[in-house]
């Protein structure tokens, strides 16, 4: 495999840590993984720089030189520094820590730096289901909720990083308390962690969201209620995108889109309640599948991505 070209993307989650070694095609040659915490708290450097140096002794076993690293990590970041904003959920010990600069003395590479769910959207927009499209927003319901905006062949990440918060868009003016201090969020509505909480206050026992949406299908009448809430608040929210933003593709990924994979139906009949009927006719809506190499692959694309924008802006 001498002279294969190839990236090394990393995806730092609150749980598990990723980091893949990656063909420019996006296939991923070879994939670790470890527990982001799995040397105690506070270790999640230390397991991200372990698993680049392990890929790195793998690529020059087959006699692969990458020529990067992308990271994706929860949470905002300045792109250009690739320093780790305050907002570092699930890794708070990364909070200001400069992890481009950091790294990059570890692996004498160019390390580029984002948000995991704006990584997650450059993969799928170079190398997945939305590839090709001009415009694409992914939204990721998982544990947290999170977005990533491509607009015209561009990231949207704003002037501070917050660009793509589209889990903080309030739908319910008096609703339910959020983690980012305000009320009515999307996200707690829509997310893994808002309906076990929610799920579990109402059915008086400990449930999952994966059980939740379980109970439902099988008829159960506190459940189906709250999935039904689930799927207009997530309409809701899908109409703000839709008009706001119109773009061609619109993809629902993670943990919670899969759940509600029987009820694409109702979710697109609540998108349509709220949006205008030909900005709902002209963004393709679709809920995607990921695996274990995607979130590599984003990190890949983002290592890719700002690669080509910097030669760019030089030029």
């Amino acid at each position: 495999m001498t002279g294969t070209r190839a990236v090394i993307g990393v995806d730092v989650g609150g749980t598990t840590t990723a980091a893949g070694l990656v063909g420019a095609d996006g296939g991923v040659l070879a994939h670790l993984q470890a527990a982001t915490h799995g040397r105690g708290p506070g270790g999640a450097l230390a397991t991200l720089l372990d698993l680049l140096e392990q890929i790195a002794t793998l690529a020059k076993g087959r006699g692969i030189e990458p020529s990067a690293i992308g990271i994706g990590v929860p949470g905002t970041v300045d792109a250009e520094t690739g320093i780790i904003g305050a907002e570092a959920h699930y890794v708070s010990e990364l909070a200001h820590v400069p992890l481009a600069a950091t790294v990059n003395r570890r692996m004498g590479l160019p390390v580029f730096v984002d948000n995991d769910v704006n990584a997650l959207a450059l993969g799928e927009w170079m190398f997945g289901a939305g590839r090709g499209a001009a415009s694409l927003v992914l939204l990721a319901l998982g544990t947290g909720v999170g977005g990533g905006i491509i607009l015209e062949g561009r990231l949207v990440r704003g002037r501070g990083g917050y660009g793509g918060e589209l889990g903080h868009v309030p739908i319910d003016f008096d609703g339910r308390p959020c983690i980012c201090g305000g009320r009515g969020c999307l996200k707690t509505y829509v997310s893994g962690t808002d309906i076990a909480l929610e799920g579990s206050r109402r059915l008086g026992r400990m449930a999952t969201a994966p059980e939740v949406f379980r109970l439902a299908a099988a008829g159960d009448a506190v459940a189906e209620a709250l999935v039904a809430e689930v799927c207009a608040a997530l309409g809701a929210g899908l109409a703000v995108i839709v008009n706001g933003l119109n773009p061609e593709r619109l993809l629902l990924a993670g943990g919670v889109a899969e759940s509600l994979r029987p009820l694409e139906t109702r979710i697109r009949a609540a998108c349509a309640g709220h949006a205008f009927a030909g900005a709902c006719a002209t963004t393709a809506m679709e809920i995607i599948s990921l695996d274990k190499g995607s979130a590599v692959r984003g990190g890949a694309a983002l290592a890719h991505y700002e690669i080509h924008r910097r030669e760019g802006a030089r030029a």
